[in-house]
């Protein structure tokens, strides 16, 4: 039986990123979208400029849009994917939350909080068990759960295979897509010929995220991971693919060799969106590129590449779709995980 789901914030960049996933997914059925004033009422067709590389399907071209308030949304709907910018996320969410539904959020409030999950169901998917700290504490009948930012998402699974041989510290440079901006984020005329070379809260993300996710869970909180991790986040003139240069300081001695069967072997997981292979490794050091490796097992894999020693461990490259993997796929594969470990 299909679990009934809705997008919250449907008609922006990452909502449609949402839609274009959740075409004829195999356990979520579309039932509500939902976005600002000004679209409720309209078709969906109407209210969304769409930019997404496939059609809008056209069940969901002639769905209503509905006001982003649960009063608007149906009790049959079992799950919510947000899509909302985190300012507005962070004041609608616990209305939800409040009403019972469990929600999937890409919005970066609250990620950090301690009693909300942070997730990646290849990484932590015990991190889930916070759902019954979180009751507790806020009340809520409902459930909240997150995924990182797009760039942290990036990197951790690279550093989640490298911490059995004693991850202690994390330098990274990213070089990140526009779309991670959103469509109207970064300018042409900031960016063509150009690179910024700072992304604002960007760096903080990834420093505290990554320690999260990679922390140990006792059953009433998590423990941040003990690596220290540095960041510099940049925005280059590429569309998809945020690439990110990382260089790990480690406790034991590991080989590229060692490091690169690793990264190959670490465990995926058994949900429909997830890649038959979380982490690719090119022999190549000229991959991966965002062009050419960003849509590797449907956006959803990471792809690493140039393993070489250092003086403390090793650095490598690594690259992920940023509104596939490190967006709205996340949230979809973190439903998933919901309905698989019962929670839904």
């Amino acid at each position: 039986m299909a679990v009934q789901v809705g997008i919250l914030g449907a008609t922006g960049a990452v909502g449609q990123r949402f839609i274009q996933l959740l075409e004829d997914h195999p356990t979520f059925e579309l039932a509500a979208v939902t976005a600002s004033e000004s679209s409720a009422g309209k078709t969906y067709g109407e209210a969304a400029k769409w930019r997404v590389n496939t059609p809008i399907p056209d069940d969901v071209a002639s769905m209503e849009v509905t006001r982003t308030t649960p009063e608007a949304v149906s009790d049959d709907v079992d799950l919510l994917f947000s899509s909302l910018p985190s300012s507005v996320a962070a004041e609608v969410e616990p209305d939800f939350l409040d009403a019972g539904y469990v929600v999937s959020s890409n919005s970066s409030n609250d990620r950090m909080a301690p009693d909300v999950p942070l997730t990646i169901p290849e990484i932590n998917p015990g991190h889930l068990d916070l759902i019954e700290v979180q009751r507790d504490e806020r009340g809520w009948d409902g459930a909240l759960v997150k995924n990182p930012n797009c760039s942290t998402i990036t990197m951790v699974p690279t550093l989640a295979a490298l911490d059995q041989f004693g991850l202690d510290r994390v330098h990274v440079t990213t070089l990140q897509a526009v779309s991670g901006a959103g469509y109207d984020g970064v300018t042409s005329m900031e960016i063509i010929d150009n690179a910024i070379p700072h992304i604002g809260g960007e760096e903080e993300k990834m420093e505290t995220e990554s320690r999260k996710l990679l922390g140990s869970f006792d059953g009433a909180e998590v423990a941040l991971h003990d690596a220290e991790v540095n960041a510099s986040c940049n925005r280059i003139p590429t569309l998809d693919g945020h690439l990110e240069s990382v260089f790990a300081d480690l406790e034991d001695d590991a080989s590229p060799e060692d490091v690169a069967a690793a990264m190959r072997e670490y465990p995926g997981v058994d949900l429909p969106s997830a890649p038959e292979q979380l982490i690719h490794v090119f022999e190549d050091n000229y991959r991966p590129q965002p062009r050419l490796d960003r849509d590797r097992g449907d956006g959803m894999q990471i792809s690493a590449g140039a393993i070489q020693a250092t003086e403390g461990g090793v650095k490598y490259n690594c690259l992920a779709h940023n509104t596939i993997r490190g967006a709205a796929g996340a949230s979809v594969l973190n439903g998933e995980l919901l309905v698989e470990e019962g929670w839904i």
